[in-house]
């Protein structure tokens, strides 16, 4: 009985630690990766418990940020934009896109950021802002750059081929898949 008491009580004071920040921090990875879900799947899959679900797996990455939990939270959101796409027959909207890109990449980053942290950190709010700050920048230089690539291309809002993206998404896990190879050797 003891070591209950014992880890209660450790419990306790590591929850007495935790600081603001990295909480705050947390819970924006749970609100951007909740966000991208909504984003990405059909209203008429977002019912009951496909929304407990959902919520949970929103909640695993804010938990585990150094985990294989933000990696299933951003496929969960692909696949929900795949079965929107062909199950419920949505039109695939460059705003939609665009918004889930952005919001995977949130997420992405504020896990990044996350796991960095501990419970206990002491953070000045300026690592913070120019942390964001810097997301930003990088999701509105990819927003207006793919916007011009397409138009360039000729891809407008009717071009587009689902072969295509299940390519890219091919390519996507192939080059996640060799930066982690390439992280094991070292």
């Amino acid at each position: 009985m003891e070591a209950v008491t014992g880890r209660v009580r450790a419990l306790r004071l590591a929850v007495g630690r935790i600081s603001l920040t990295p909480l705050l921090v947390r819970a924006g990875v749970f609100v951007t990766v909740a966000l991208a879900f909504l984003v990405a799947f059909p209203a008429e899959a977002l019912t009951g418990r496909n929304l407990a679900l959902l919520g949970l797996a929103a909640l695993l990455p804010a938990l585990g940020p150094r985990r294989v939990w933000p990696t299933f939270a951003a496929l969960v959101a692909v696949a929900g934009w795949l079965l929107a796409a062909d199950g419920y027959g949505r039109p695939i909207a460059l705003w939609r896109l665009l918004a889930l890109a952005a919001l995977l990449y949130l997420a992405h980053t504020l896990c990044a950021l996350a796991a960095l942290l501990p419970y206990d950190a002491v953070v000045d709010p300026t690592l913070i802002t120019r942390w964001l700050l810097r997301a930003g920048a990088v999701v509105l230089a990819a927003g207006v750059f793919g916007v011009l690539l397409m138009e360039a291309a000729g891809f407008g809002p009717t071009g587009g081929h689902q072969l295509v993206t299940v390519a890219g998404l091919l390519v996507a896990v192939g080059v996640a898949a060799l930066l982690g190879g390439l992280l094991r050797r070292r």
